[in-house]
């Protein structure tokens, strides 16, 4: 399964990238392979291509924030997630939505 996230939290310092961490050790457990774009305060990192988001079997958008250039995930079944649920129980996430 290949799965591509973005990680945003208010303040985009901390949260963000510990989300993203997450994702990415909990994807290895699991099988899953996983890019995940960062939108904090340096701006947006690991930027998602058209190609890695046709190509993914799931979205997620891991953000108590509105995120950049959301319309990219127009007409694609997309997971939201607070930022919380990834720090807290990553492996939840796998397991009910990455299967």
């Amino acid at each position: 399964m290949k799965i591509v996230a973005v990680t945003a939290c208010p303040t985009g310092i901390a949260h963000t990238y510990m989300a993203a961490d997450a994702l990415v050790k909990t994807a290895n457990k699991y099988h899953v392979q996983i890019k995940v774009e960062t939108q904090g305060a340096m701006g947006i990192e690991n930027l998602l291509s058209a190609q890695d988001i046709s190509n993914a079997d799931r979205v997620l958008i891991v953000s108590d924030i509105k995120i950049e250039q959301e319309d990219r995930f127009d007409n694609i079944d997309i997971i939201r997630l607070p930022i919380e649920d990834a720090l807290l129980n990553p492996e939840k996430i796998f397991i009910l939505h990455c299967r």
